[in-house]
């Protein structure tokens, strides 16, 4: 039987992986990175197949991930060379175009792209995908389904993928968590409290708004009561330029999309 086959065993598969084995993915997983500590702790951690030779990881994909960094990824399809047979490639390197993996390595291979976030490994992760033309019907509902067993997915065009990657991505509520409690234990908290102060103000918020039917703006008139402290702790934030400082972070994450895509 032909598995889901992953090159490279870093942070993002082994994110996968765990959410994969969380949903009780019963098909054939196999890993291919060319570290073979790396491998073996990947053996051990999620029991499932490793194959240190490359050409024969390839040759026992149904679907292969690409899952190395933008700058490995040309090296690694050169590598792969030669394929035989129709086979579904989902790159996982940020930024680099469908254009370009097609130009590494064509029909019979057929693309994909993901994004999928870290948090896969909980089972409530958040992938985007995008399809190559040549992509068959059958290929991309399988393509969506596997990534659907770790969250939910949304298909989107791939001139907005470099957009909602540097949206997406969990570090922006892990940065604003941290900094939030650092901050609260300057003014005087404890540790402990001021992990669950941050906590709540980050992801108990968050998560009622998403279970309510109220409107974010609405929430933000609620929770900050004009001449209040949430008021004035919102007002000192802006005009300390908050919003630009997220709109500057999000076009350095472009740039460096757009550089990933020249390599």
């Amino acid at each position: 039987m032909k598995a889901t086959v992953f090159l490279g065993g870093g942070r993002i598969t082994s994110a996968l992986l765990a959410g994969l084995r969380l949903a009780g993915y019963g098909q054939p997983i196999v890993v291919h990175d060319r570290h073979a500590e790396k491998l073996q702790k990947i053996k051990r951690q999620y029991g499932i197949i490793v194959e240190p030779d490359l050409h024969r990881a390839v040759e026992a994909a149904r679907v292969l991930i690409i899952a190395v960094r933008p700058d490995s990824v040309r090296e690694l399809l050169r590598d792969i060379g030669t394929i035989n047979r129709r086979l579904t490639a989902v790159s996982l390197a940020a930024g680099v175009p469908l254009a370009k993996l097609r130009a590494g390595l064509g029909p019979p291979m057929h693309w994909a792209r993901a994004m999928p976030s870290p948090v896969s490994r909980s089972g409530r992760g958040l992938t985007a995908l995008t399809f190559d033309r040549g992509l068959s019907v059958a290929a991309r509902a399988e393509v969506r389904n596997l990534f659907a067993r770790v969250g939910a997915v949304l298909e989107i065009h791939e001139n907005q993928l470099d957009a909602f990657t540097v949206t997406f991505s969990s570090s922006h509520g892990y940065h604003a968590l941290a900094t939030l409690i650092n901050a609260a234990e300057a003014i005087g908290l404890d540790r402990k409290s001021a992990r669950m102060a941050a906590t709540h103000a980050l992801v108990d918020g968050v998560a009622a708004w998403r279970a309510g039917t109220a409107s974010l703006e609405d929430l933000l008139q609620e929770a900050a009561t004009p001449g209040g402290t949430a008021a004035t702790v919102m007002a000192s934030i802006n005009n300390a330029g908050y919003r630009r400082i997220v709109a500057q972070g999000l076009r350095a994450g472009l740039r460096q999309a757009r550089k990933n895509a020249r390599l």
